[in-house]
């Protein structure tokens, strides 16, 4: 892990995050798979994008090493409501977010919520849509700790095999078997997985109200949210919204697409802002 891992109490929830860089304050939010921290999610993005921004990525309460508080329940009012938390207490005032999957779901509640906090918005292999669990998505769900079985979940994450390496497959393993996380990991997603999909997503009413500038990546081989479905039925509502599809790409594009994904960001931060809010 890096030199820039922190703690900060968020409401009482000691939460874990990592820090870096200078500029316009960008807010990474990992996904919901085993053993998801941030640090595993962005690691290979965050030394690019700290070059011109001010990057914060924490892990979501229930996730990585933030607390684990006791009788807490999980689901998107409970981490939307810690992210926001987190975003006051960072004192940046409007932060861009990059949501990942389930991070991409939160970033949409989170903007609807609170609209004056979000600048703009990158959601990526993005959850928040409603659509039948998927097979990918079912057998993340539904992990039980091994390295084996994380070494397959990997696998079903990215397109490029090469990218599921024994490497990540230990450090996500190591993670995902720290004292009392796949007791809540398994709660937060136990059988059956549908309504705990459904719950993630935003109406779609409610999505045709956000007028930040969204900027959607997903991977065309992504056999654990499927684009058709999220994505491109995301361009379709959002006003302010745009879509770049990666063919040969799986769920993980900040990994298996990472100098592609870091400029498109870049770019779509930096550039002059069309809506006024």
């Amino acid at each position: 892990m890096d030199t820039n891992s922190k703690y900060l109490d968020v409401n009482g929830i000691s939460t874990h995050y990592h820090e870096s860089g200078q500029g316009e304050p960008v807010l990474l939010i990992h996904g919901s798979g085993p053993g998801v921290t941030a640090w595993a999610n962005w690691r290979l993005i965050i030394p690019q994008l700290s070059k011109n921004f001010h990057v914060f990525a924490p892990d979501i309460v229930g996730f990585g090493y933030t607390e684990r508080p006791e009788n807490i329940e999980y689901g998107v009012e409970t981490w939307a409501q810690h992210l926001i938390h987190f975003i006051e207490k960072i004192g940046k005032g409007k932060v861009h977010i990059i949501g990942n999957s389930l991070g991409g779901a939160l970033a949409l509640h989170i903007a609807k919520k609170r609209p004056e906090l979000v600048g703009k918005m990158v959601l990526m292999g993005a959850a928040g849509m409603k659509f039948h669990v998927t097979y990918g998505l079912d057998k993340v769900w539904g992990y039980e700790p091994s390295i084996a079985n994380m070494k397959r979940l990997l696998e079903i994450f990215a397109y490029n095999q090469e990218f599921a390496t024994d490497e990540l497959a230990e450090l996500r393993y190591e993670a995902s078997i720290q004292p009392g996380l796949q007791e809540a990991f398994s709660k937060m997603f136990a059988e059956p997985r549908q309504p705990k999909l459904d719950a993630l997503a935003l109406p779609e009413e409610e999505i045709k109200q956000i007028e930040h500038e969204v900027l959607m990546i997903h991977g065309k081989n992504d056999i654990v949210v499927p684009y058709k479905e999220t994505s491109v039925k995301l361009l379709e509502l959002l006003p302010n919204s745009e879509l770049h599809i990666f063919s040969n790409c799986g769920h993980w594009t900040q990994i298996e697409k990472k100098e592609e994904f870091s400029q498109l960001c870049e770019n779509f931060f930096l550039r002059h802002s069309v809506v006024h809010q």
